[in-house]
């Protein structure tokens, strides 16, 4: 072919309409406001990493907990403006080209999530416990994370009394994914909403200022196993793609009951092929049920529980929980209804060994941070319970429980990091023994959070568990629900025998010290045992909230 020829190619191509060369690109549409909770936490959580960044080292504390807890209150109004707006009810949609639902689930657990985190913050903030460094007052984390434990380079830090105040832009972090994950509405969006949560964790777990080797093997074992569960997700993930023809939960909705219209032969072909459809679902309901802590994806939890922080251990035992389950919900209701037939059996096997198991295997605890672990694998179980009744209240009851455990949970590790003897936090059970002689308000905090773990009346425990146990019988799992009453009897043993131990032991002479916390503890503290008492002796008004809030959008 002659250079002219070439030539006259290359012209005749440019001499067509521009607009006809150009594929159009429709440009992303991104509903600004009713993203506005996540954004607002995720712009903060990198305003964060720039103040770690430029503001000098005595001012970053107090700068990063004023950003946290301005973030974490602006977009909980965020929350409220939209639901006042009726995006819970009338308003519910999908948002950002496909990626999130906002609807009224996904308001409560957001709304739920940021509280959670809130109180959480204050927890971390917490600069009153430990002896001060020289002139200089240290918080529950590492002085420097870098450095090795027991190396000269972090004696040096911790005489010069640095703190880590990193934490505050992690827990930013977290808690956006958090806000993600429930609402994702496709299957891409919940794997990279559960990487931006738990990337964070991994990091916190490891930054303990006392105990650190502990800490860092906690981290490395969540890490480990949350990289498992992972891995399964993302498998999950790609055989219902391979399956439906697509990410998006309302399609492959369509696919799992047959209803979807304009079947291509490639899809006819998978449609047919149920193996996909089930163990893709198998691994994605796997990898959340890890992040829940059911058994037998629990192993992971009292290790981790008792190695992080308290004050980490606190925000990931309860706002993970809501997340996760927040997620099951979606993914069980929404993607797929149209296999309960296959789901509900293996889930009625999965609540009712995590109900049993945590509370059996709770007996024989002696540390206080594994005991609560247990506990908090037994409360998966009993939220299980509500969510295979497939029923609205089902959803509305799993919503209230969410809401009363987490405040319960962050006040019940908040009390723990108070009781310390020489070598920082005193969690053996043996340590707590007549602590009601020695500190009366403490124990007497600490027993009203354990009635609430217990399910006694007139706390929030007896509503969550009466309502999530009600959904379940009329849902046809009645059996479900005298296991459930039967683990609950099983895990009131050991939180009455805490409170034996605490008022009617007599204390040692050499036993731990109350330290008397900050305001922002006491805070934190005083906000769980009012949520406990308010959801306890008045819940109607929060359980027709989480019954208005109990309906997906699709």
């Amino acid at each position: 072919m002659s250079a002219s020829a070439v030539h006259s190619l290359w012209t005749t191509a440019a001499t067509a309409p521009l607009q006809d060369q150009i594929t159009k690109i429709d440009a992303p549409k991104f509903e600004y406001g009713q993203m506005s909770p996540t954004l607002i936490v995720l712009g903060a959580a990198i305003i964060g990493v720039l103040v770690e960044a430029f503001v000098p080292r005595k001012s970053r504390y107090y700068v990063q907990v004023f950003l946290s807890v301005v973030a974490l209150a602006a977009a909980f109004a965020a929350i409220i403006a939209l639901a006042a707006g009726g995006y819970g009810t009338t308003k519910a949609r999908i948002s950002a080209m496909g990626a999130i639902a906002v609807d009224g689930p996904s308001l409560f657990l957001q709304g739920t999530i940021l509280l959670a985190g809130l109180v959480s913050v204050f927890t971390f903030a917490e600069r009153r416990l430990d002896p001060a460094a020289g002139a200089h007052r240290v918080d529950s984390f590492a002085a420097q994370a870098a450095s090795v434990p027991g190396s000269d380079s972090e004696k040096a830090a911790v005489k010069a009394g640095f703190t880590t105040t990193e934490v505050f832009p992690l827990v930013l972090f977290a808690i956006g994914g958090m806000l993600i994950f429930p609402s994702a509405n496709d299957l891409l969006t919940l794997f990279i909403a559960l990487e931006v949560f738990s990337l964070p964790l991994y990091l916190l777990c490891a930054l303990a200022r006392r105990k650190r080797l502990v800490s860092q093997e906690a981290a490395v074992k969540y890490f480990l196993l949350g990289a498992f569960a992972s891995a399964f997700t993302l498998f999950g993930i790609a055989l219902l793609y391979g399956y439906a023809g697509s990410v998006s939960y309302a399609t492959i909705a369509q696919v799992v009951d047959g209803s979807i219209q304009n079947v291509s032969p490639a899809l006819a072909d998978t449609m047919g092929n149920d193996a996909l459809l089930l163990i893709g679902a198998a691994l994605l309901v796997m990898g959340l049920l890890f992040k829940v802590g059911a058994v037998p994806f629990h192993m992971w939890t009292p290790d981790v529980y008792q190695g992080a922080p308290t004050p980490v251990t606190g925000f990931m035992a309860a706002a993970t929980k809501v997340a996760a389950f927040g997620a099951l919900l979606r993914v069980l209701y929404v993607v797929l209804p149209g296999l309960r037939w296959d789901w509900r059996p293996v889930m009625w096997g999965v609540a009712i060994v995590t109900m049993l198991g945590g509370a059996i295997v709770a007996i024989t605890q002696t540390d206080m941070k594994r005991l609560l672990a247990y506990s908090s694998i037994a409360h998966a179980g009993f939220i299980l319970a509500g969510v295979i009744a497939m029923t609205p209240d089902g959803v509305s009851s799993v919503l209230f429980y969410l809401a009363a455990y987490s405040f319960v949970t962050i006040g019940a590790f908040a009390v723990v990091t108070l009781v310390r003897d020489a070598g920082g936090e005193a969690t053996h059970l043996s340590k707590w023994a007549g602590l009601g002689r020695r500190s009366p308000l403490v124990a007497a905090v600490f027993a009203v959070f354990l009635l609430a773990f217990a399910g006694i009346p007139l706390t929030s425990g007896f509503a969550g568990k009466f309502a999530v146990f009600k959904a379940a019988a009329e849902g046809g799992a009645a059996p479900l629900v005298v296991i459930g009453v039967i683990s609950s009897a099983v895990a009131a043993f050991f939180y009455i025998r805490v409170i034996v131990l605490m008022f009617f032991s007599e204390p040692k002479p050499e036993g731990p010290t109350v330290a008397v916390p900050s305001p922002l503890t006491m805070t934190a503290i005083g906000l769980g045992v009012a949520v406990t008492l308010v959801l306890g002796v008045a819940p109607q008004y929060f359980l027709d909230l989480a019954g208005q809030a109990g309906v997906f959008v699709r």
